[in-house]
């Protein structure tokens, strides 16, 4: 089976491949020289956004599509930065550029905050539509640990280096690819819509 994932992070699609392939999908990325404009994403829930993305790019391209809407939810934020994950300091400026804005305005937020109350996930929703609009399979995956007080670790994305591991004494920017992969939230709802795209399939 043949799925085209809807994202230009290429963070995002490696991660996807290393995840669905093994099962037997295979994952392609977006052309960009087709030019299809990006869905707006004003739902307010993270399955809403990946929705919307899915059939957009599914109706657009003539074909079945993956997407994900993915962001941290810290509790003593009361949630935030959730479904702005990725805008939350702004949206100028490099991938890596928003990357550490984003991060530097969440630990700001959390300045004076104790580590006990730091507790924060990241949400992931995937969501998988054929062009006629059609919700093929939709998953969701969550990641648990708290925010560190400073950046840690050279890799993932994103606030991957903010979000310590209590169990394992790192960030998840410190884990190799495969550890991370074994328990992201990304990799926990792409996991869980293998079966679902399978049974499609069958069906």
């Amino acid at each position: 089976m043949r799925v085209r994932f809807a994202t230009s992070n290429p963070h995002k699609l490696r991660e996807a491949r290393e995840i669905l392939e093994p099962a037997g999908l295979t994952v392609e990325g977006l052309d960009p020289a087709v030019g299809v404009p990006e869905p707006v994403e004003d739902a307010d829930t993270f399955e809403g956004n990946a929705r919307l993305k899915a059939v957009g790019y599914a109706r657009a391209l003539g074909d079945r599509c993956l997407a994900e809407d993915s962001g941290l939810e810290v509790d003593a934020l009361g949630g935030a930065p959730g479904v702005r994950s990725a805008r939350y300091a702004g949206t100028t400026g490099t991938r890596d550029e928003r990357d550490r804005a984003n991060n530097d305005r969440l630990l700001a937020a959390l300045r004076g905050v104790p580590a006990a109350d730091r507790t924060a996930r990241f949400v992931c929703a995937v969501c998988v539509a054929d062009p006629d609009g059609t919700i093929v399979a939709e998953a969701r995956g969550t990641y648990e640990g708290r925010v560190a007080d400073a950046p840690r670790g050279a890799g993932g994305f994103g606030y991957d280096p903010l979000l310590y591991l209590p169990d394992v004494g790192c960030t998840s920017a410190e884990l190799t690819p495969a550890a991370k992969n074994a328990r992201s939230h990304r990799s926990a709802a792409l996991r869980a819509l293998v079966p679902l795209l399978l049974g499609a399939r069958r069906g």
